[in-house]
């Protein structure tokens, strides 16, 4: 009887010792497969920094993007989009920067200029591309320069002869820049007239015929905003700016490719380069890593995403995506301009303001 006593206790024990094993094994098991991202995210409200007011293409894809990530982001958080125009993209960019918490919980979608004008020291910045975290690239789509209709030019080789009036909301932005570098490189006789609010003011002010053009508009945007100008041939588009010609403007020549020389042709390479992050997304500095990797890959799944781009294709919304690190390296290309090529651009930038 007492052999059997002590034979019962030892496998009561052995089998009290089996199932703390199997459950100390589940939990651990349980631990290495719980997503840390996931659990970050879940039940968050992101915010999509947009530095425009509501309205026109940055608005349109920042809030689409904001739409459609939540289901590629681990834990599907909610994202809300929240304007903060200012300082031709300035402010947003500074609040990214100095502001917004660094815990990947703010997305913004940057004005491409804001390498150049870190690059070329522009005062009021306070922020550094180079430590933003780079999500990706939705398009490519260059920037280009038009006439209105009514105006008779349709090439720019037409206002080599000809003073074409164009229209910009202020001398800090490319509808001034472009034109005004033109005129001293290239020989343009371009017109600019400045104080318009924003960039459907200054369309506003084509059709009613106070200016003959705009001195800088994103392809993408006239595509998605303003298809039926493009179809009834009410803009000829002049100049395109970027460092590739676009598809579907094949005939449309590169500012850059109006140069008279190297020289001049390395500046207009300068200020075109931008167009690589045309429309990019970034985050705070300091995102952990596992964070900034889940929303480059969530960024990157819903560019082929059939749901998105059935919604892209509805907007008639330009979409050639690169991904993060793509977007930040070109972004650091721009930074690591050479010192005398950024002082001649400067130089040609600022001067017409004086």
């Amino acid at each position: 009887m007492i052999g059997n006593r002590c034979t019962n206790r030892g496998m009561s024990s052995a089998l009290a010792f089996a199932f703390f094993a199997f459950h100390l094994t589940c939990h651990f098991a349980t631990a290495a497969m719980a997503d840390p991202v996931e659990d970050f995210y879940r039940g968050k409200t992101l915010d999509m920094i947009v530095p425009t007011s509501p309205g026109g293409d940055y608005d349109m894809r920042g809030r689409l993007l904001a739409r459609q990530l939540t289901r590629f982001i681990p834990g599907n958080p909610n994202i809300v989009v929240r304007n903060m125009p200012g300082g031709v993209g300035i402010q947003a960019a500074n609040y990214l920067m100095r502001g917004a918490p660094r815990d990947g919980t703010v997305l913004h979608i940057i004005f491409q200029s804001m390498p150049s004008y870190q690059a070329m020291g522009n005062p009021a910045i306070d922020f550094d591309v180079r430590k933003f975290g780079w999500i990706g690239n939705s398009t490519e789509s260059p920037n280009v320069l038009n006439s209105w209709h009514t105006t008779g030019i349709k090439s720019v080789h037409d206002v080599m002869t000809h003073e074409l009036v164009v229209g910009s909301p202020g001398t800090a932005t490319t509808s001034y820049i472009y034109p005004a570098v033109m005129n001293a490189l290239v020989g343009t006789k371009f017109k600019i007239v400045t104080g318009y609010p924003g960039g459907n003011d200054v369309n506003l002010a084509m059709e009613k015929g106070e200016v003959g053009g705009r001195g800088s508009n994103s392809w993408a945007s006239w595509k998605s905003n303003h298809p039926h100008w493009l179809a009834e041939k009410k803009i000829n588009i002049l100049v395109q700016v970027a460092l590739k010609r676009a598809p579907d403007l094949p005939d449309v020549p590169l500012m850059m490719e109006l140069a008279k020389n190297e020289s001049d042709r390395e500046v207009l390479r300068f200020i075109s380069a931008d167009m690589g992050i045309a429309r990019a997304f970034v985050t705070t500095p300091d995102v952990p890593a596992d964070r900034l990797q889940a929303l480059r890959k969530a960024f990157m799944d819903v560019m082929k995403d059939e749901q998105f781009l059935a919604e892209a294709a509805k907007a008639q919304m330009d979409i050639s995506a690169s991904d993060g690190l793509a977007a930040q390296a070109v972004a650091e290309s721009i930074i690591n301009t050479p010192a005398p090529i950024l002082a001649r651009a400067k130089a040609l930038i600022e001067a017409p303001a004086k």
